[in-house]
């Protein structure tokens, strides 16, 4: 189980999300640009390390009648991207954008700069994440998006 700590610094890394302390030594983070009444990404995040994701417009996890996930024994992995996909959910956009992989190749990608630094693209469920390394760079709805981000930041496809 990771650390409140640990936690925080997961959430942390979501520039989207805003902290909001509440009762009990417990943390909210919210998205303000949030399309829908509910903002909460992160609910009641505790110091003994449990807490909850809001998942309810998410396939695949179990959520209780509020729309949350509990989180007490995510992974690094699992936390960053139940917020990524949280968040996405809440950005009102359709789904049907979404560009699934063609083939089970293009599942996984790795792209190359002209320094020699790799980072990898998946396509997990209905999202795209990059990774750098084991640590999630970020995610992304649709291949398009992707490629964008890639080629503002001089990053060429390895064939």
């Amino acid at each position: 189980m990771l650390s409140l700590e640990e936690k925080l610094a997961i959430v942390a890394s979501f520039p989207e999300l805003q902290r909001k302390d509440v009762s009990l030594g417990r943390i909210n983070f919210h998205y303000e640009d949030s399309v829908y009444d509910k903002k909460n990404v992160v609910y009641h995040l505790h110091p003994n390390g449990n807490g909850f994701v809001y998942a309810e417009f998410i396939k695949g996890y179990a959520t209780d009648n509020k729309g949350l996930v509990n989180i007490r024994d995510f992974s690094a992995e699992e936390l960053r991207s139940v917020i990524a996909k949280s968040i996405a959910s809440l950005t009102g956009k359709a789904s049907p954008k979404v560009a699934e992989p063609r083939s089970t190749e293009e599942v996984e990608e790795q792209w190359l700069d002209e320094e020699g630094h790799q980072l990898t693209v998946t396509f997990v469920e209905d999202l795209w994440y990059i990774y750098a390394g084991e640590n999630l760079d970020c995610a992304f709805e649709t291949y398009e998006e992707v490629e964008e981000y890639m080629n503002e930041e001089g990053f060429a496809k390895k064939l």
